[in-house]
This record gives C-alpha cells, structure tokens and sequence, in this order.
C-alpha cells in the first residue's frame, strides 16, 4: 500500500501588472471627487459658520496630502481674479450658487507681471449645488456668488498644497499681478 500523496501547493496567483500605487499624489479626479462627496456631507458642512458679510472658510484635509477647504459666500461676495501658485485644484458648490470666470487658456506661473489676454478668451460657468469642476496648476480665475441675498457655501481641494496665491488686477485686456500672498496671509 502507497501511502497518500499530498496535493502539490497551489502557485500564488500573479501580481496585477498594474497594481494601484498607494503613494501617488491625488489627481484631478481625486481632488473633485472629494469635493464632492465633502459638499454632500451635513457633519462636514456643519463645520462651517456663516457671517452676514465676510467670506468664512474651515481647512480640511484632503486626500493623498492635499489641502481642502469649506468656503462660506455672503450674497455678493467674490474672490477677484487669481491663481493658485502652481497648484491643481477642484471645487464643487454645496448650496446656492457660483458663478467662475475664468482664462481659456493656461497661463504660465511665474516669470511675469503684466500680460496682455488675446480677444475670446474670457469663460463663464454657472455652478449650482451639486455642479464642480477641477483645473490644472495654471489655471486663473475669480469666483463669485452672484445671488443678491443667499448664502452659498463650496469645497475647494488643492494639490499640492497652496505655496502661494497671486492675485491679479484686470483691466480690459490687460492682467497684471497685483500681489502674491503665501499661506500665513490667509
């Protein structure tokens, strides 16, 4: 008689050839779905005070080492044009509604103080709660909350985290940066 003969061990089942990096930095879609999932959520937004006239913000840390925010928009309120230092960046509206003008075309960063904008490149996009959008680190903008008297509030996520903001004055067709403010200014 033969004694029993065990079963040979199974190889292990291979390595997915592309397996999900755990250390990559959030992109795009990582920074708008958190926004999203941040604007539909009462306990995050109910950390948030409202002021009658001022803009109020909460930080909030995002995912992969971004930084986000919940932004409070008093009727009227606005941003003014600006960038975010070379950071990419989502937002979406949680309630009321923002209005974003911005540049059709990416602007670089650094390396200039006046610029003179070609005809058609002014964009406007109405985002009411539930809409969102994500720009990449050149993006120029200014956010509004067009409403004459209702509150919006909005989450805005941003990678890396903000090295700086300029701010820019426009006139007509010509921009010029007007000041660059690092984190502690805010």
């Amino acid at each position: 008689m033969h004694a029993p003969v065990a079963p040979s061990p199974r190889p292990a089942p291979p390595e997915p050839a592309t397996a999900p990096d755990r250390t990559a930095p959030p992109d795009l879609a990582d920074l708008l779905d958190f926004a999203r999932v941040a604007a539909a959520d009462p306990e995050v937004l109910a950390r948030l005070s409202l002021h009658p006239t001022e803009r109020t913000w909460v930080r909030l840390e995002g995912p992969g080492g971004s930084e986000a925010w919940i932004i409070g928009w008093p009727p009227g309120s606005e941003t003014g044009w600006h960038d975010h230092g070379g950071s990419s960046g989502a937002f979406v509206t949680s309630q009321g509604e923002l209005s974003e003008l911005s540049l059709g075309v990416p602007l670089p960063t650094a390396g200039w103080r006046s610029l003179e904008l070609e005809e058609g490149v002014d964009r406007q996009r109405s985002l009411p709660a539930g809409r969102g959008r994500a720009f990449g680190p050149h993006h120029v903008h200014q956010v509004v909350n067009p409403s004459r008297d209702l509150h919006a509030v909005s989450v805005h996520c941003y990678y890396p985290p903000l090295p700086q903001l300029r701010r820019y004055a426009r006139a007509g067709d010509v921009l010029r940066v007007a000041q660059i403010e690092g984190p502690e200014e805010w």
